[in-house]
């Protein structure tokens, strides 16, 4: 998988900061603020951008063992992090209420399964992301593998991304808190995360980075403040 060459935007510590900035404004209104929709519709371009640089990570990573273990025990330490941070009057009840990097790990097992060939361990992740409740879905491995085969196809990417993005934005409940009216159509505030576009399609180069570290302590952290917040607020 090494070494394999992209179309796409290859800045991914500028995408990762967009997203991380994404999420903790996504977060923020989940907990604070959730009468007001829009902290949420800010927030739908993280998840896209995660998988975005989870597929990039897949292609380029020295050892495949070693990303996804290093995902997996950062899944773990963020688990007490995300109960306290949206269930912390009720911890114990919602000590299986998986956080997201959950679902990112298993959507890179099976796209590693995916590209490797390993049928057996793609199925399994997809039939636990599919029937198991993670946040999200199957949607993570959806995208991942949409940002793979077509890695070299950025145009025809983009289009089944777009058709992907409408397709689960028109089929939302109408009475769904996440239902939005636009133009007179029942729409779900997925739609939103195609604002992702431009981020991972036009390439930048900005040349900062940001240690590897970073994103992977930002997580757990970020939602401990949210937790401390909510015990002064």
């Amino acid at each position: 998988m090494f070494g394999e060459k992209l179309k796409t935007n290859l800045n991914t510590d500028y995408l990762k900061v967009v997203a991380i900035i994404s999420m903790f404004i996504d977060h923020i209104g989940a907990v604070f603020f959730p009468e007001y929709i829009a902290f949420r519709c800010i927030g739908r371009i993280a998840f896209p951008i995660f998988c975005y640089c989870m597929t990039v990570g897949a292609l380029y990573t020295t050892s495949m063992k070693n990303y996804i273990l290093r995902l997996g025990l950062f899944a773990l330490i963020s688990q007490p992090f995300y109960v306290l941070a949206f269930f912390g009057n009720e911890f114990i009840n919602n000590i299986f209420e998986l956080n997201i990097m959950f679902t990112l790990l298993v959507s890179v097992i099976g796209l590693w399964g995916f590209i490797e060939k390993r049928i057996f361990i793609f199925v399994v992740s997809f039939l636990l992301l599919l029937f198991i409740d993670f946040d999200y879905g199957t949607t993570g491995i959806i995208l991942m593998l949409i940002f793979y085969i077509f890695r070299n196809k950025p145009k025809l990417s983009l289009l089944i991304l777009v058709l992907f993005y409408v397709v689960q934005a028109i089929n939302i409940s109408p009475y769904s808190i996440y239902t939005l009216k636009i133009f007179g159509f029942n729409v779900g505030i997925s739609i939103f995360a195609l604002f992702v576009i431009p981020f991972i399609y036009i390439k930048t180069n900005f040349g900062f980075r940001v240690p590897k570290m970073f994103f992977y302590i930002f997580y757990p952290a970020h939602l401990f403040l949210i937790f401390i917040l909510r015990m002064f607020i």
